[in-house]
This record gives C-alpha cells, structure tokens and sequence, in this order.
C-alpha cells in the first residue's frame, strides 16, 4: 500500500484490450438497443394481432362459403379419372388461405400438402380424385412423365425417416428401410414411382413431399380451372411443363 501523499501507481493496460473491451461495451450496448427494438416490434405486432367482432364474423362467414363451395364442387360434377390412362398423378398446392373452412385444410393435410409450393405422388383412384375435386381451388396435378418423376426424386428428393426429413445420399438409406421391399437404391424407386408398382404406397410415403420453386412470373388466375384458362385443377400432361418450372 501506498504511504500517505505517495503518488498511486497505476497498473498498465495494453492499448489492444483496452479496444478490445471498448468494442465488447459496443457490442453489448447494440444488442441490448435490437432486443429492445425486437420487443418493442413484438407487442406492436400483437396490437396489430387485435380483431374486431366485425373480422371475426368476415373469416367465419368465409370459410362456411369455403366449404359450401367444396360440397357444389362435388355434386356438381362427379370425379372422374384423369384424361390420360396413367394411374399416377402428381398433385401440387399452388395457394393457401386464411378462409379456408378446417375440412379444407384437414383434405390438404392427408394429401401431404401442408405448405404452398410442394407436391407429392398419388395413385389415381375414386377416393384421390373427390379429395383433388374437393381442395380445387388450391391445388394442381397431371400425368407426370418418367423424366420429371426421375427429376424429381433424384434432385429433390428426401426421405422420411422417424418423422425426420434426410436426404437421399446413399442407397444404404434406401436399402435399410425399403430392401425388404425389393427397393435398395434411386432408380428402384423411380422404377416403383413411374409404373405405380406393388409397393408404390410405401415408396411414395418414405418420400417426403417435395419442396418445389415458385415459378418464374408465379401463379397467375388461380380462381379459374386449368380448362378454363386458369391454373388449378387437372392438367393432364401439361403437368409437366409446370414441374419442369418448378424443380
């Protein structure tokens, strides 16, 4: 200890750290002002979140015409097969609303289409079909050819393991889950795919739904039918060209 009127030695601090913790207050300041920014963001958008009796009766009242409009659909037309002699289809959700009535979304749900822009590959039967005929306005599908099932599943495709989404990199992941099957590798599955095989239920379910790129110029008309000009519905062959777009 210093004596009394004795200068107080200081100690000596190096020039790098006393930068490096005027940098580390910085730091620490600038996160503290975008937690507050984040928080402040937070609770406007939670007042934003606010709806009126008013919103609420507007959504209702949408998804009720949502689901009238589904039963028409139905009735108004019986589902029929798909133009071309083809049994497999390969369907792909193109919009997603808000004012969708809940059997809506319950029918997109058991087709694996829970989010816009991905696809999957269907048997075409009676029962696909109503489904299909039922979610109309929000979906798309056809024949696809063997070179865009084969595209798809090689560039695109993941399996689905254990509810987790891994990617098809080796055939020892095929082979481990499917070569009981007699489906130990890629082409297997396409093979599988691309005829609807024996197994096609199980190959088509290891897959998980594809993740596919909004087209170039993206989704226009989707109030009308593919026939009528529009973009959702059966498009037969033409599905292809939209799959070659979006992969």
């Amino acid at each position: 200890m210093a004596a009394e009127g004795e200068p107080v030695e200081m100690n000596y601090i190096p020039e790098v750290i006393l930068k490096k913790r005027k940098s580390s207050e910085e730091i620490a300041l600038r996160k503290k002002a975008q937690l507050e920014l984040r928080q402040k963001r937070s609770k406007l958008s939670k007042a934003d979140d606010f709806k009126t009796p008013e919103q609420f009766i507007r959504e209702y009242r949408d998804k009720e015409i949502d689901l009238v409009r589904m039963k028409h659909r139905v009735i108004r037309s019986k589902p029929s097969l798909l133009s071309s002699d083809s049994r497999l289809i390969f369907v792909v959700r193109i919009q997603g609303k808000t004012d969708m009535h809940p059997k809506t979304v319950k029918i997109l749900y058991k087709l694996r289409l829970r989010r816009v822009f991905t696809g999957t590959f269907l048997r075409a039967n009676e029962v696909v079909m109503e489904m299909l005929k039922k979610v109309e306005p929000y979906v798309t599908y056809g024949c696809p050819n063997l070179n865009n099932v084969r595209e798809l599943i090689l560039k695109k495709g993941f399996a689905r393991i254990e509810g987790e989404r891994v990617p098809l990199t080796d055939n020892i992941i095929i082979e481990q889950q499917l070569g009981k099957l007699g489906v130990v590798c890629l082409e297997d599955m396409v093979h599988e795919i691309a005829n609807v095989g024996p197994h096609f239920k199980e190959v088509a379910s290891f897959l998980w739904p594809f993740s596919l790129t909004k087209p170039a110029g993206g989704i226009r008309r989707t109030k009308l039918t593919y026939k009528d000009g529009g973009e959702t519905g059966d498009r037969g062959e033409q599905i292809n060209e939209l799959i070659s777009k979006m992969n």
